[in-house]
């Protein structure tokens, strides 16, 4: 059966989100619990896949990608197969930053950016 989500590891959550580099003593602090029980709760929900990494948030304009742009791609087969191997290949691309799928007519968009 799944962990059932509390108060606090809701909050927990919604901190780590905005800011994955807070401390774990300033995040129980801000939950309002000790530091040794908050952390044994985040580590629980990196356990049970809550939470599945933590990433930095990249200024794309100091990268010196200044156009955003939104890609709607749709497939010639739907099949499991084609499906996933269209993923795979997405995450080699580099201009690439998001790509998820869709339901409907379009397979999937893309968040692209570029100089």
């Amino acid at each position: 059966m799944a962990h059932q989500l509390d108060r606090i590891d809701l909050k927990i959550l919604a901190i780590l989100q905005e800011d994955g580099r807070v401390t774990n003593v300033e995040l129980a602090k801000r939950v309002g619990i000790s530091a040794p029980p908050c952390l044994r709760r985040v580590r629980h929900l990196e356990q049970e896949g809550y939470i599945i990494g933590y990433h930095a948030d990249l200024d794309a304009q100091k990268m010196d990608f200044h156009i955003t742009v939104f890609v709607m791609v749709g497939l010639s087969s739907q099949a499991k197969a084609d499906l996933e191997l269209f993923e795979k290949r997405v995450r080699n691309w580099p201009f690439v930053r998001e790509c998820h799928m869709l339901n409907g007519e379009i397979d999937f968009i893309l968040k692209c950016v570029a100089p």
